[in-house]
């Protein structure tokens, strides 16, 4: 059963989102619950082509469940997600994912050109080892990240940035069209994280998709077209230049001052 409403809660309203097959994701009324408890509830959102979009909110708000939902890696309670008018299931081939890092075992036995090679997987008919040409792509993606020089470096002998340049290296070579990145820049060093910004804004250049969760409210309007402001729902989702006001942030955060005076400080700078 769903919680009841609060008469006074101002929840984005599903009439504001348009819904259609070129979408490159469509989120159709989901909820999803742990052990019955929301945890996301009664999402409704399109994302644009083309465009970066921050996904912004407290901790403990839903932002990786989403993702993992979309992705079919926590189940639903209610409600569909299609990507460009299909499941995921059909459409994996198109969809990239970039995890958090804390989430991967570096331990596993893998260079860092393995890692990437695997973006390939799904290009390679089953029971093929890895071609040249997929080697070749992997590697091309490696230097594209900076890491060229680290192909043959055990992933678990590599530094936080390192190791989050090669999963950004192995999403790149999938040559998606969608991309989610769950808290990409988290613990990276400002060298990855300018590099991490470059590709993002290549991948854009593509007509590419791209999804990112995010915890720095300072650098949203830098770096993010859109912005979705959640907390178990959503708050406002939309270009950031307007969405991400300081009017929003409150009902998202709830009036954590610290946090809410730099994003004002952020916001009047972009403007």
């Amino acid at each position: 059963m769903s919680p009841s409403r609060s008469p006074d809660h101002r929840r984005f309203e599903h009439d504001q989102v348009h819904h259609d097959d070129d979408s490159p994701l469509s989120i159709h009324d989901m909820t999803v619950a742990y052990h019955r408890k929301p945890v996301l509830w009664d999402i409704d959102y399109a994302a644009p082509q083309g465009k970066l979009v921050g996904i912004v909110g407290p901790n403990g708000a839903g932002k990786s469940t989403l993702i993992k939902a979309c992705l079919d890696l926590v189940p639903r309670a209610s409600g569909s997600v299609r990507i460009y008018g299909k499941s995921y299931k059909e459409q994996r081939r198109v969809v990239g994912y970039v995890p958090q890092r804390e989430s991967v075992d570096w331990d596993f036995p893998a260079s860092a050109l393995d890692v990437v090679t695997m973006g390939r997987y799904g290009r390679i008919p089953w029971c093929i080892p890895p071609r040249k040409n997929d080697k070749e792509a992997a590697l091309h993606a490696l230097n594209q990240v900076g890491m060229g020089d680290y192909a043959f470096r055990q992933i678990s002998k590599l530094s936080g940035g390192q190791q989050q340049r090669v999963f950004l290296a192995r999403a790149l070579v999938q040559d998606a069209r969608v991309y989610f990145m769950d808290e990409p820049f988290a613990g990276v060093d400002a060298a990855t994280e300018a590099a991490i910004v470059t590709l993002l804004r290549e991948l854009r250049e593509r007509g590419r998709t791209v999804l990112v969760v995010h915890h720095d409210l300072q650098t949203v309007p830098e770096y993010f077209d859109e912005v979705l402001l959640l907390n178990m729902r959503i708050v406002a989702a939309g270009p950031t230049s307007s969405v991400y006001t300081e009017e929003n942030l409150q009902k998202t955060y709830g009036g954590r001052l610290t946090l809410l005076t730099e994003a004002a400080e952020a916001i009047a700078r972009s403007g």
